[in-house]
């Protein structure tokens, strides 16, 4: 964050060259800002920013949270989700306060790759910043909001759910059609149908529920 206090200002040939100097955030007023979708974080404890001579304001806070997203799993593991990550200040009006981006969404994509330690089950595609004014009660407030967007990597479903589904059901044609006995054909059809429910079994535990429509591998 960044912001501009023309009454917190001086001269470094007055104060020894001294042209910048750590405050705790409390000192001075601070932008009081929240994330919309957050459920659940750690709030961070570097509680202090840098102020330059020329009243410009620096606070750099690293917040761990946990958001709400709404998924749309009907293509799974072959999805793409979209969350939102809106950040506002519903203390003063944006006739008073309004929130900009410094960053292009370009760089701000690029910047968050790097953070990515591991090679985790998403990847993550693209960002792009909105920035608008939410009417509420008749007051407008300054709201920016950070569109995120996954890919899921299918990798792991593929080779654990899809690849031994259609293994079953290939199964299950070739003894329906085959040239073997009635006698024979029950047992296998016994043995595949105890083979589908374990699967299905693994299947449920493995497909995400937070959805509205199931996903299209847990209705077939």
């Amino acid at each position: 964050q960044e912001w501009q206090n023309p009454f917190a200002t001086w001269d470094p040939r007055d104060f020894c060259n001294i042209s910048e100097i750590v405050l705790p955030m409390d000192t001075y007023w601070s932008p009081p800002v929240f994330i919309l979708e957050r459920v659940n974080g750690q709030n961070p404890e570097l509680n202090y920013m840098v102020l330059m001579h020329n009243g410009s304001f620096n606070s750099t806070r690293p917040f761990q949270v946990t958001l709400t997203c709404s998924l749309i799993i009907l293509k799974f593991p072959f999805d793409t989700q979209t969350c939102n990550l809106s950040i506002a200040s519903f203390l003063y009006p944006v006739t008073d306060f309004v929130m900009k981006t410094r960053r292009t969404p370009a760089e701000m994509m690029k910047d968050s790759q790097s953070f990515f330690l591991t090679d985790g089950e998403w990847k993550f595609t693209n960002l792009s910043i909105i920035e608008y004014t939410e009417i509420m009660d008749d007051k407008g407030f300054s709201v920016v909001t950070y569109v995120i967007s996954m890919e899921r990597r299918p990798t792991l479903y593929v080779l654990n759910l899809i690849l031994p589904t259609c293994a079953l059901y290939l199964l299950d044609m070739a003894v329906l059609f085959g040239p073997s006995s009635l006698e024979e054909k029950i047992n296998f059809q016994i043995a595949i149908i105890l083979g589908s429910s374990m699967l299905a079994v693994i299947l449920n535990n493995s497909l995400p529920t937070s959805s509205n429509k199931p996903p299209i591998i847990g209705t077939h």
